[in-house]
């Protein structure tokens, strides 16, 4: 009988740890929503534009299946999460400041970051402002600020994919959002709808204003470099695809130039901007192998 009920105990110990819960974080009032699920070493997941929390499903399960707990962020104005109002609320150091929140809710010092488009460049940012917080990075489409301020001073394509940018940065650029079609790049019929309902939810002013906070402004001779951000001392892993037409593959050359440990960067020539979906079954193996190897 007490094997029994031990046994028992234990199922309920893991199905629970396997169930996805709803959880919060607060930082300085603002709280964000996140979506948390397996038991191991923590692994936050942070979306990009215009995306929210579920993007990460099929990597969740992945890792959740490998013995890693996953945290799966709604960023400030998506979805669940709060919607401060204003420019200001979505600088960069209020966008670590989320992470941070996070991670301390789950009652951890550091964890290992994941991130996917802005989701990117908040976790490239974070490693370099609060490198306590770290201790592997994985980086999808976004290169390495100094790469990408090269890319944008010299390389006319980079340039040009930037305008998009340029035009969202703009006020009044909301306006021209609909939730119908910030889901249009949503391939599976079945998902659409929901990507639908939590864009519903979210705020297009503080979608954009991501852009006027924190994108690089100026191209060519008027693009301005960035101050030289502190050296990684974590392993990175970079991965892109190569038909993304928002970022140029060539802004990651030389990634490894500002890491002082080992540096992976992967390639999929089939995929688009949304790697994690045009190449999920790579992906999400690239990841588990690439963490497994590092414990």
């Amino acid at each position: 009988m007490i094997r029994a009920a031990l046994a028992f105990a234990a199922a309920l110990m893991l199905s629970t740890a396997a169930h996805a819960a709803d959880k919060y974080a607060t930082n300085n009032g603002v709280k964000i929503h996140y979506v948390a699920q397996g038991q191991g070493p923590l692994v936050v997941l942070i979306h990009g534009f215009p995306d929210y929390w579920a993007t990460w499903k099929p990597l969740m399960a992945e890792l959740n299946k490998a013995g890693y707990r996953t945290a799966a962020l709604d960023t400030r104005g998506y979805n669940l999460s709060d919607k401060p109002q204003g420019v200001a609320a979505y600088a960069m150091p209020n966008l670590i400041g989320d992470v941070a929140a996070v991670i301390a809710a789950e009652g951890e010092k550091n964890a290992t970051i994941v991130g996917h488009d802005w989701g990117a460049a908040i976790a490239w940012q974070t490693t370099f402002f609060r490198p306590d917080l770290v201790n592997k990075l994985v980086i999808m489409s976004v290169p390495h600020p100094t790469g990408m301020a090269r890319e944008m001073a010299t390389n006319a394509d980079q340039q040009k994919n930037s305008q998009y940018a340029r035009n969202f940065q703009q006020e009044g650029s909301e306006k021209n959002l609909t939730a119908e079609g910030l889901a249009g790049w949503v391939k599976d019929p079945a998902a659409r709808p929901d990507y639908v309902e939590a864009f519903k939810r979210s705020d297009f002013a503080g979608m954009m204003n991501y852009y006027r906070a924190n994108y690089p402004r100026g191209v060519g001779q008027t693009a301005a470099p960035p101050p030289a951000p502190p050296r990684i001392k974590v392993p990175v892993l970079v991965i892109h695809g190569m038909k993304d037409t928002a970022l140029n593959a060539a802004g990651h050359s030389g990634t490894w130039n500002h890491v002082d440990a080992d540096t992976t960067i992967v390639m999929f020539p089939h995929a688009a901007h949304f790697v994690q979906h045009d190449a999920a079954a790579q992906v999400n193996r690239t990841i588990r192998d690439w963490l497994d190897a590092r414990k």
